[in-house]
């Protein structure tokens, strides 16, 4: 592990293949590490489907010092540390009366080694926490990873939107949450 100590009942300690994983609430001291998940998983995933200039325009929206210690800030955020160093986030918030799960990047390096579920946990718990019945998640038609990860985890594609511009639809998944054992459906 990392010696990092949380005080989040929330906060999952997993372990993967022969590595310590821990899944956390992301601090300040993280913004770096989150940013560099971005800046360096986005080009990979979305340059091939949509394009240089689409890729330019979401890390200057959505991966910026200012929108990321924003979501740092309201708790919105979880990093995946294997062996102390942040190698995943995830990122949600409300949209409307929806509970959205905005992003979930792993490094390429590391998939395949449940970081990503384990992050996808994570961020199902916190949606339980809040009294939400639903996760809803939205990505580039094209994006054949993001679609069989969604699915492989419960999600079924609820609509698409067209983006213009001639940039790909976006795709909408639900995943409905189960009551716990023990609640009231």
């Amino acid at each position: 592990m990392s010696g990092i100590e949380s005080t989040n009942p929330l906060d999952l300690a997993a372990e993967g293949p022969g590595d310590g994983l821990l899944v956390r609430t992301a601090g300040g001291d993280d913004l770096e590490a989150v940013l560099s998940i971005g800046h360096r998983t986005w080009p990979l995933i979305h340059e091939p489907i949509a394009g240089l200039d689409y890729v330019a325009m979401g890390l200057a929206k959505w991966w910026t010092a200012d929108v990321v210690t924003a979501s740092i800030r309201q708790g919105r955020t979880l990093v995946a540390e294997l062996q102390g160093t942040v190698v995943g986030m995830a990122a949600f918030g409300p949209q409307d009366d929806e509970f959205v799960m905005w992003k979930l990047y792993v490094l390429p390096e590391h998939h395949g080694r449940g970081v990503g579920s384990a992050l996808m946990d994570a961020v199902v718990a916190r949606a339980r926490e809040a009294g939400h019945p639903r996760i809803t998640v939205a990505y580039p038609d094209g994006n054949a990873y993001a679609e069989r990860f969604h699915r492989a985890h419960g999600f079924v594609e609820t609509h698409r939107e067209p983006s213009g511009s001639g940039l790909p639809d976006t795709v909408w998944m639900v995943r409905e949450l189960a009551a716990q054992e023990g609640e009231n459906a």
